[in-house]
């Protein structure tokens, strides 16, 4: 049963009328000359436009509801409250101050609206936390200083003297403490320049006090009921698509179908509900699945999409909702039977391998369950230290951890070297080297299951000081040490716009797809796009291709914000030496976030 995007034009048309009416009030209150204008009454739709009071509240009013208007839009309930709460006293203040029958009359009348489809603002919060008050406090105290230099500005006839930006500016900032500044004016200007600011500043801290205590609403986590759920699904249909595992990562929520044999783990970023590769479970089962996360998204007015499902994903995700697939990239599979370091194609992996050995590295490969718990710790400790960034990253192809307890089916594939000691150490006084906090280990790769005979590529990490080739090494040892473990196929890293970039290097290629090619290149100083295609390419595997899924084209530059932000490439987060490391009973779930595997 398809299930298509239920039309929200009233919202929108209410929201636009709310951002309208609030522009004008906040032009009606910061420009004298606006409300001379021929949209004199125009302007007369809230608070009152004259004297200090009355430009006060207009500038309140108005910037209240353009906060507002995109929660309107999004039909939150609490914004729709919020709204017809302040329209009467809009209404009101403009008989107190005004008298104005169109100031009473066109607030009751977008009240009236606004009561009459109030079934339609029906959605639930959003996932929110403590940062939303300092995102508010940055954004309202920017906004209130330009707004407030606006005000300042507009009254050159009444302004004594000749003050300086930067005088004007020492004005703003003592006005929304409410504080007097340097620069004067002739008459009542002054006050009502005053009033202006002291209102902006008063707003700010208003809305940053509520936001900063205001309820938590903590995003939803995987259960340990969840997880027991999944794993279950996962022993029996897990063969089928290779990320499956990482829908086991404890950052995420997740919905069941009725029957219990599909489910869809996402997470909500920026009010996108971001699910990532195919539903898990039963195919059959899909649909239910997929209509209960519908329906989620529908609830809290959530954008729904999907990162890097399947081709077969895809249909059903389209089929069973109405939404549209963009092909995003190729993930690279190495069948291990077919896999040979022999022939000219694979002559540099092979050099850059045989290279490493001479130099003294060995390798290991094994499950988690049976590496020694202390070398698991250091192996841990190694990946988390040798992280290249700041910031986790990772989201629709990571786990988020290492070496959990939960995860012993996993695969850790070690380098190794020895520190030896100088020769003739003890005669020339050359003390032997001490070895590092990890002991000989170099580099780690882990892989999660896929099935009973596969391994989908999770992280790489490795010391800074090793050797160039530590990639290459241990992917080499994982695919010729994959039959002992019966593995039978290896998911390595997802390649962004891989066709793109191989067609657009090929011979006769046109000047789009060239420019196109070219934009990736440049982007790929900063997202390692054709670097990630290349590294790939080495170990000649076939691509499966990969889709977004999502529901018009005018969200997706919002899906795109939201993807950076889940993958940990745009985040708000204190510096790592400020950090606390949490501990609790399930100490790994939630601090090695990192990948590769999405660019």
């Amino acid at each position: 049963m398809a299930h298509g995007p239920r039309p929200e034009a009233v919202p929108t048309l209410i929201a636009r009328a709310c951002a309208l009416v609030g522009l004008l009030d906040v032009a009606a209150g910061v420009f004298p000359r606006f409300r001379r204008s021929w949209m004199h009454t125009v302007a007369e739709v809230l608070p009152g436009t004259l004297g200090p009071y009355a430009a006060a509240l207009a500038l309140s009013s108005g910037v209240l509801l353009l906060l507002l208007a995109h929660g309107l839009r999004r039909r939150k309930r609490r914004a729709w409250r919020a709204t017809v709460v302040l329209l009467p006293l809009g209404a009101c203040s403009q008989f107190a101050y005004r008298h104005s029958f169109a100031g009473v009359v066109i607030p009751l009348a977008l009240l009236w609206v606004l009561t009459r489809h109030r079934g339609e603002f029906d959605a639930l919060p959003d996932p929110r936390s403590r940062w939303r008050a300092l995102a508010n406090f940055v954004v309202m105290g920017a906004g209130s200083i330009l707004l407030g230099l606006a005000i300042v500005s507009a009254h050159p006839g009444k302004v004594v003297g000749d003050p300086s930006l930067a005088d004007r500016l020492e004005h703003v900032l003592y006005g929304l403490f409410g504080f007097e500044g340097p620069v004067d004016y002739t008459g009542p200007t002054s006050y009502t320049v005053a009033f202006s600011l002291g209102a902006l500043g008063l707003l700010t801290a208003l809305t940053t006090t509520y936001l900063a205590f205001r309820p938590e609403h903590p995003a939803a986590r995987l259960t340990q009921d969840d997880e027991t759920r999944l794993r279950a699904l996962l022993a029996e249909h897990g063969a089928r698509d290779s990320l499956g595992h990482f829908a086991l990562r404890r950052d995420k929520g997740v919905v069941f179908s009725p029957s219990g044999k599909a489910a869809v783990c996402y997470r909500v970023v920026s009010g996108v509900m971001l699910a990532s590769g195919d539903p898990v479970g039963d195919v059959e089962a899909w649909p239910g699945a997929i209509e209960r996360f519908m329906d989620e998204a529908r609830a809290h007015s959530w954008t729904p999409a999907v990162m890097g499902c399947s081709e077969t994903g895809g249909q059903v995700w389209t089929r069973e909702t109405g939404l549209d697939a963009l092909e995003l990239g190729d993930e690279a599979v190495v069948d291990v039977a077919d896999f040979s370091l022999a022939g000219r194609a694979m002559r540099n992996v092979r050099q850059m391998v045989r290279r490493i050995e001479r130099a003294g590295y060995e390798t290991r490969v094994r499950r988690v369950r049976d590496i020694a718990p202390a070398e698991l710790a250091r192996i841990r400790r190694a990946a988390e230290d040798w992280r290249g960034t700041d910031t986790e990253r990772g989201f629709s192809m990571a786990l988020g951890r290492i070496g959990d307890e939960a995860d012993g089916d996993c695969l850790i594939a070690t380098a190794h070297k020895s520190d030896e000691p100088a020769p003739d150490g003890a005669q020339t006084g050359q003390a032997a080297p001490h070895p590092g906090p990890y002991g000989d280990l170099k580099a780690v790769l882990h892989f999660v299951p896929w099935g009973s005979d596969g391994a989908s590529l999770d992280l790489m990490r490795r010391d800074r000081g090793a050797d160039p080739g530590m990639n290459e090494l241990l992917i080499v040892a994982t695919l010729q040490a994959a039959p002992k473990l019966g593995i039978a196929r290896v998911s390595l890293n997802f390649a962004m716009f891989r066709s793109a970039l191989a067609r657009g290097e090929r011979l006769g290629a046109g000047p789009v797809l060239r420019a196109w090619r070219g934009l990736l290149v440049f982007l790929s100083r900063w997202f390692q796009i054709e670097s990630l295609y290349k590294f790939n390419a080495k170990f000649r595997p076939r691509w499966d291709p990969r889709f977004l899924v999502y529901r018009s084209t005018q969200d997706l530059p919002r899906i795109g914000w939201a993807a950076m932000q889940a993958e940990g490439f745009v985040t708000v987060r204190l510096p790592r030496a400020l950090r606390r490391r949490t501990s609790g009973p399930r100490p790994c779930a939630h601090q090695q976030e990192q990948t590769v595997r999405a660019a």
